[in-house]
């Protein structure tokens, strides 16, 4: 049976407004970048270039336009870990979300899905990577047999994303244009994880990473290329040249808007137009617009000050809500423009606690939910709003946010009011002894109960939140102390059992539908602060770390397993709901704030960009959903 959401899912190249495409591309001339390229035979004319139906983008509308040609967007960035924002932005995707969180058909023409069982997936005839290479069903037969099947490549097996129930699917080509995977059981994760900020390949340049792949290259050749590539074997050297989420090697074909150019180490990036790119506006001009982006390396805390000087035509990254009026007012004397979106965090800033410390009596007093509770309800949200946030946040629980269906006010309001009353009975009911109504409390073999927050200092409104934080607690007994360190230690730290609580963010995607997975709710991922050996040992397959030792967090895997598969839309988000009820009441994370503001600043000139927006990682995909291969230049370019 094919659900109303997958049938519009599979009209959804239908139901782009083709009818007004205006011109053919072959009566639309070309980018000027590319125009000396065509005449000298070097690349074929736009026409040959594109999808036999590419996807068209329409744009004329009250907040979008058709654009023209030409250009160069300049970013900066703190790092040259940061060109991984690129793929992100550009979000070029089998499947993606559009501005409401539908999926769409992007890379495929079509898609069909059978009882979330069987995904068939068609390709758009005539599709190219960068290099000029067709994309076809050789491209994912590599991926699934030469990838995820070589034990060398993938020594844990294929991913977690195909194991329902511990077996994997059939994958089959079933014609020059089509591929399927069939599993017996439902897998309602798939098309949410192949529209993810960071998804999942399940097709890459076979033609170009052959070279580099044992089965199709010779060992002599192999040890050659991996001594030029400075890499100790082969294994090391197709990892490294099949690189995605940091587009690090220039050779590499994408379908990306953008191709990267330059290869590290470097103080400027720049990713030029791909000539084969799939989309194109309603007028027929291929997209990207923008013939250039230059990612520019400097200080991290120069970002906002550059900004302000003009210096970056389009910035989000290494900004934030502090930065604002100072950017506001840059906008008279510079020609940019500052727009504030909402962030899609659960909670702007969260206190995590460690429930796998290596600390046994601080775990003991951490698994007892009402020391969680007593350390939410002590916080004075409230201030922490007025004092940090200028009072335009939402003070909150780490839950979802009221731009997602799956809102409810409970949620927002779990353990989140003011009481430092009700928190001195519940930690007395537990056990931390007090000797005085306001002298310091004890853990149960004595110690005083000092707690040692981890931070990585890296967004400069913590350390005011601790500072308030430390004055809220101090009230129930418990002495705040600070720890700040980098980010790779930071979480070592925590991974070790070092580390009693952490100070992070809530969860990356507080703007969910019930098609979406809610693994974040539940131990799936070593990197969840919270639990992270319960993490492992699921993302494992239970192989490492240790498995969910709470009631409560066993039961929130259970449902996840439960929503993985469940085949109807409103299993799902009956599952999702039960899983935020118990996520919020069970307070494992201790939310503050959430739908606060980033700082959108770009040129004035920069047309498309919208005034408001949703931005965060997942799942906008940061700029992604708002399609900045469609973001065009008014005036000279």
């Amino acid at each position: 049976m094919i659900t109303r959401r997958q049938t519009l899912a599979l009209m959804g190249t239908a139901l782009l407004p083709m009818r007004a495409v205006a011109a053919s591309p072959s009566a639309v001339s070309e980018p000027e970048s590319l125009k000396s390229l065509v005449e000298a035979g070097k690349l074929p004319p736009m026409a040959e270039r594109l999808p036999k139906t590419p996807r068209v983008i329409a744009l004329t509308g009250p907040e979008t336009a058709p654009g023209r040609y030409g250009g160069t967007i300049r970013r900066l960035i703190s790092g040259p870990r940061e060109i991984r924002y690129m793929p992100i932005d550009s979000y070029s995707r089998l499947i993606g979300y559009d501005r409401s969180f539908n999926l769409v058909p992007d890379i495929l023409a079509a898609f069909e899905v059978q009882d979330e069982r069987v995904f068939t997936f068609h390709l758009r005839e005539g599709h190219r990577w960068s290099d000029g290479n067709p994309l076809t069903p050789e491209d994912f037969r590599y991926v699934w047999e030469d990838m995820f099947h070589d034990k060398k490549l993938y020594k844990g097996g294929i991913p977690n994303l195909f194991r329902i129930r511990d077996k994997e699917p059939r994958f089959e080509v079933i014609d020059a244009l089509t591929v399927r995977y069939s599993w017996e059981d439902p897998n309602p994760d798939f098309l949410a994880e192949l529209a993810s900020p960071v998804a999942t390949r399940l097709m890459m340049p076979s033609a170009y990473l052959k070279q580099f792949h044992r089965k199709y290259q010779s060992k002599e050749r192999l040890e050659q290329l991996a001594k030029e590539n400075g890499v100790e074997d082969w294994v090391a050297l197709h990892q490294k040249m099949s690189r995605t989420v940091r587009p690090e090697n220039p050779e590499l074909p994408t379908l990306d808007a953008w191709m990267p150019r330059t290869s590290p180490p470097a103080q400027q990036f720049v990713f030029e137009r791909n000539p084969f790119y799939h989309r194109v506006d309603e007028n027929g001009l291929q997209l990207p617009y923008i013939d250039r982006v230059v990612l520019n390396v400097g200080s991290g805390d120069l970002v906002p000050a550059k900004t302000g000087t003009g210096e970056s035509d389009l910035q989000t990254t290494n900004l934030d809500f502090a930065d604002y009026t100072f950017l506001k007012s840059a906008e008279k004397r510079y020609p940019i423009k500052v727009d504030l979106w909402k962030r899609t965090q659960g909670s702007r800033v969260a206190l995590i606690p460690n429930l796998n410390c290596k600390d046994l009596i601080w775990r003991q007093a951490l698994w007892d939910v009402r020391v969680r509770r007593a350390l939410s309800i002590a916080v004075n949200r409230d201030e922490i709003n007025k004092a940090v946030f200028f009072g335009l946040a939402q003070p909150s629980a780490n839950a979802v946010l009221p731009e997602s269906p799956l809102f409810r006010e409970q949620y927002r309001q779990a353990w989140a009011g003011f009481d430092p009353d009700e928190a001195n009975r519940l930690l007395d009911e537990a056990g931390l002894a007090r000797e005085s109504r306001y002298g310091m409390r004890h853990l149960s073999d004595g110690r005083p109960c000092n707690i040692i927050i981890e931070t990585t200092g890296e967004a400069g409104f913590e350390s005011d939140v601790l500072e308030l934080i430390s004055d809220h607690w101090r009230r129930i007994g418990i002495r705040v102390f600070v720890h700040v360190s980098h980010r790779e230690l930071f979480r070592r730290r925590i991974v070790n059992g070092e580390t009693v609580m952490a100070v992070w963010w809530g969860l990356d995607n507080g703007v969910p539908t019930a098609d979406m997975s809610p693994r974040e709710l539940a131990p799936t991922a070593d990197d969840q602060l919270q639990w992270p050996l319960w993490g492992l040992h699921h993302l494992s397959g239970g192989g490492d770390g240790r498995p969910a030792e709470l009631p409560e967090a066993q039961k929130l895997l259970d449902l996840y397993h439960e929503w993985r598969r469940a085949a109807a839309l409103a299993e799902r988000e009956g599952v999702w709901h039960e899983m935020l009820s118990l996520f919020t009441d069970q307070v494992f994370t201790i939310g503050l704030v959430n739908g606060t503001l980033q700082p959108i600043v770009h040129s004035k000139r920069l047309r498309n960009v919208p005034e408001k927006g949703l931005y965060g990682f997942d799942p906008t995909s940061y700029l992604g959903v708002y399609m900045p291969d469609t973001f065009w230049y008014e005036g000279e370019a």
